[in-house]
């Protein structure tokens, strides 16, 4: 088999990117006054007296086609969620409200009560309020359904987390993922079909109980916000990478102007390796793809690091652990791989 990659199976991150140039030209209009940008970088900040309030959204993506796929649909709202609210922690801010938009061709209740069930889940893991929503039938634009939210948080002014403190020396320290989380599964459901395999098909590995490929397919997205938000009590964090689409060069939207070198990865998890193996993928599409197994990337100094790693590893069920520190330069690294983004 040829080696397989993210624009073959019709995501092309780069040329994404640069749409997203395109869309942003268009967008000039700028308020002042409460409701000011702020700016931010993962969620974007506006002025609100001595708070900054914080905006974000996303979706699942195709994820919601293995849902479909196995008439499983009370986990993808917790994936809604966990994109937005893991997000949110990024720029030093607590999740506390969001809105879902659900757009469908055929609004049966049987999916939608499962739908919600899985949003519950996600708002009681972090703490929020689901305050309203938007659901839209569509028969003639969907195949199916997409699920999608926003969330507002707020943070002080001067707990602000931009990542212009990151510097030569800082520590970087990882979060397990829970797997592939919600990026990456138009790649992934290609393996699959250039494979020959079933989401129903044994997934062979004792890691997960003999489950079936698509229900580790729909493993949901780990949600960090409890441990950041104790993290960024006590410390001063310098810096926080939700690692979704893009994989390790979503480090760089912190700051541009330093190198991050991730010289300890954590282990993937055998979904990673099952999936690479079976769409001969090399290494540097898989880390620019998926998370490899770190869902969440933090930034402190090195004086710092053996409080924040006790923080975390007390409030987080995620395996915690120094993955990679700062040096002089630009871009993303790991050594071990020979890779360099």
């Amino acid at each position: 088999m040829d080696k397989l990659t993210y624009a073959e199976s019709g995501v092309d991150i780069f040329k994404e990117e640069e749409a997203i140039k395109g869309l942003l030209s268009s967008i000039k209009t700028k308020r002042s006054g409460i409701g000011k940008s702020l700016g931010g970088h993962y969620a974007g900040l506006i002025e609100f007296g001595e708070y900054a309030l914080v905006l974000c959204t996303d979706g699942v993506g195709s994820k919601v086609e293995i849902a479909n796929a196995m008439r499983k649909w009370d986990t993808v709202g917790i994936d809604c969620i966990a994109m937005n609210v893991n997000d949110a922690i990024c720029v030093g801010a607590e999740p506390i409200a969001f809105v879902d938009y659900l757009a469908i061709e055929d609004p049966k209740p049987e999916i939608t009560k499962e739908i919600g069930k899985g949003l519950e889940m996600g708002a009681n893991l972090a703490n929020i309020s689901i305050v309203g929503g938007e659901t839209a039938s569509l028969p003639e634009v969907i195949n199916g359904f997409d699920l999608a939210g926003t969330c507002l948080g707020y943070v002080k002014k001067e707990d602000i987390v931009t990542g212009d403190k990151i510097s030569p020396g800082d520590i970087i320290i990882g979060l397990s993922s829970s797997g592939i989380h919600s990026n990456g599964y138009t790649l992934a459901r290609y393996v699959l079909k250039k494979s020959n395999l079933n989401y129903k098909d044994k997934f062979s590995n004792e890691y997960y109980l003999d489950k079936k490929i698509g229900e580790v397919f729909l493993t949901p997205t780990k949600i960090y916000v409890k441990e950041a938000l104790e993290l960024l009590k006590r410390v001063k964090v310098h810096g926080i990478s939700h690692i979704t689409g893009g994989g390790l060069r979503n480090l760089t939207r912190l700051n541009k102007n330093v190198k991050y070198v991730i010289d300890d990865p954590l282990e993937p998890q055998p979904i990673f390796t099952f999936l690479q193996k079976n769409g001969n993928i090399d290494d540097k599409e898989m880390y620019q793809t998926f998370n490899m197994g770190m869902g969440l990337a933090i930034i402190v100094s090195q004086k710092d690091v053996e409080e924040s790693i006790s923080i975390l590893k007390k409030y987080s069920t995620a395996t915690c652990k120094i993955v990679g520190k700062i040096s002089k330069g630009k871009g993303v690294e790991v050594p071990a791989l020979g890779l360099k983004y």
